[in-house]
């Protein structure tokens, strides 16, 4: 642990010369806003290095997300407003406060109590009055809905089972066939995108992941058939669809 610390002193140490005036004139520049798009580019890259299982460019990766908090605690230091040591000590002070089965005398049944002890603790200190408050529009549309519906189930709003789910999927995709506009087919797809979304909830997923995992199987299967095409001197684009769905099947049995 000693070792940690005195290696995170270092990389500190490397933020403050980058950011003093005889660093780095780009590192110098950087503002709270300059850097937001960044550290949400480096999220996304943790997340695709945990999807691949690859502990070498997790490692990397939540480096780089690091060096996005200690460049914006050093921004804030230097403005007056926190230092590092005030972030340190704000999640500390929030993990104790949140925890009270862990540093106080509260029994919990499990995960789930656990879950809903933890909302109730950011409710009472945010003072909020709707069960959806403090779940970010920001957030990606699965991800926004997911989180939404969570907070719904906290208070009760929820299908007794995965079954009543499925059947709203079922009632909503009829909705999409049934629209006779544009503007219909787009609120009805919402709808069945939503429930959808209540079904990956229900059996303990989260959408975000599992399409976000669907979609590197796609990625990597058409790259496949590309590749198989080209060998055999064709182009996907030429080929009738019949012909493109072998390319396909053969692509799924090859991973």
């Amino acid at each position: 642990m000693a070792d940690d610390v005195e290696r995170l002193r270092q990389l500190v140490d490397v933020v403050r010369r980058l950011r003093s005036p005889k660093g780095c004139p780009w590192d110098r520049e950087q503002t709270h806003a300059s850097l937001r798009a960044t550290m949400l580019e480096e999220a996304y890259e943790v997340l695709e290095a945990i999807d691949e299982q690859s502990m070498p460019k997790l490692r990397e990766e939540l480096g780089d997300v690091l060096l996005q908090v200690l460049m914006q605690s050093d921004i804030a230091a230097e403005a007056g407003d926190f230092t590092l040591g005030d972030v340190a000590d704000a999640v500390r002070e929030k993990l104790v406060r949140r925890h009270p089965h862990v540093f106080g005398d509260t029994a919990v049944s499990g995960s789930d109590e656990v879950v809903r002890n933890w909302e109730a603790l950011k409710a009472a200190e945010y003072g909020r009055q709707s069960a959806l408050d403090g779940v970010q529009r920001s957030l990606p549309a699965l991800q926004w809905a997911w989180s939404l519906q969570r907070r719904a189930a906290n208070v009760g709003f929820d299908w007794p089972s995965v079954d009543g789910a499925l059947d709203k999927v079922s009632e909503e995709l009829e909705e999409v066939r049934d629209a006779l506009t544009v503007e219909a087919r787009e609120g009805e797809f919402g709808d069945l995108l939503f429930s959808l979304v209540n079904v990956a909830r229900k059996l303990g997923m989260n959408p975000e992941d599992a399409l976000r995992s669907a979609t590197g199987r796609f990625e990597a299967r058409f790259r496949i058939m590309e590749q198989k095409a080209k060998a055999e001197g064709r182009d996907l684009k030429d080929l009738p669809i019949e012909e493109l769905d072998q390319y396909w099947e053969a692509a799924k049995r090859n991973g």
